[in-house]
């Protein structure tokens, strides 16, 4: 008989390693979602060369608390977005186990693509908000007007949505985020399980510290690669506002071809050595609560 399965620690220990992983990553989140945005000019020209330019750059014109534009939002909903993610995997893990305990692989990428498929209730509109505010200073060094002409807050964005298209008007490009997102969890937690299970143990049987933070980081980096296309495109499609001369798409697979057309496959690929700078620490952070159960101690548990 399988035992009763602890849902309001891990939800807690997935709400704690969200916020502590997005407080330390968010400025290189930030130079990823600009550098996928950002368009190659008809001449060959960019606004930003690399990763370290556009950080250089934004650092520079928008000072230290720039590279945190949009953590607010991230802060307030990725507690309830890494919760969902974390402890659902671990739900499905726990209702697929068979009599013995023990987990297929078909079931880990099951489990991992139910987590991933839960997620998008929050991920999408956090998203949508996140990438308004991270792409302004952008905007504005690319008209070469203020900061604060396109700048706005995320409780502004999210009215003006709400009352021109409704709850749904919040949703936008979640279909790609779906592709994103699913793709990544059927990847990550298995991968993750396995590669966690290849270390040395501790005598009550759970894995040492180490091992557990680098198999996080592993599962997480390759994941993030391997879905960066899908990342690219749930960007373009969520910008609300483009800069005069960038494209427009009516849907996912517009944004594809015409994102390969214009710019060959190297764009799908764009900011995705800052997303597996973003994803390995979030990630080995997570598996990191979770293997002290930081939630167990903090609600009395231990």
């Amino acid at each position: 008989m399988k035992e009763q399965f602890p849902l309001l620690p891990k939800i807690v220990n997935g709400g704690i390693a969200g916020i502590i992983g997005v407080t330390c990553v968010f400025p290189i989140d930030l130079v990823k979602t600009r550098l996928q945005n950002q368009e190659i000019g008809p001449d060959g020209s960019r606004m930003y060369r690399s990763m370290v330019d556009c950080m250089r750059k934004t650092f520079r014109k928008e000072g230290f608390f720039g590279m945190y534009r949009g953590s607010a939002v991230n802060i307030l909903l990725v507690t309830p977005e890494k919760a969902i993610k974390l402890a659902a995997n671990d739900f499905f893990r726990h209702r697929l186990m068979d009599s013995s305990g023990k987990l297929s692989l078909k079931a880990e990428m099951l489990s991992g693509g139910g987590a991933g498929l839960f997620q998008i209730i929050v991920t999408t509109p956090m998203e949508l908000l996140k990438i308004q505010l991270q792409d302004a200073g952008r905007l504005a060094a690319k008209s070469q007007s203020a900061s604060s002409q396109v700048s706005t807050s995320a409780s502004k964005i999210a009215m003006d949505l709400f009352r021109q298209r409704g709850i749904f008007g919040l949703y936008r490009g979640i279909y790609a985020t779906l592709l994103r997102d699913v793709n990544f969890s059927v990847v990550y937690f298995p991968l993750f399980a396995h590669l966690n299970a290849l270390g040395p143990r501790r005598e009550d049987g759970s894995s040492v510290f180490w091992v557990s933070f680098l198999s996080g980081c592993t599962a997480g980096s390759v994941s993030a690669v391997l879905v960066n296309p899908f990342d690219v495109v749930k960007t373009r499609l969520q910008v609300l506002k483009r800069a005069q001369g960038e494209s427009s798409y009516s849907g996912v697979g517009d944004a594809f071809k015409s994102i390969m057309k214009k710019e060959g496959i190297s764009a799908f690929f764009k900011g995705a050595g800052c997303r597996v700078m973003v994803i390995a620490p979030l990630f080995g952070i997570a598996q990191t609560v979770y293997l002290f159960g930081v939630a167990e101690y903090l609600l009395g548990m231990r």
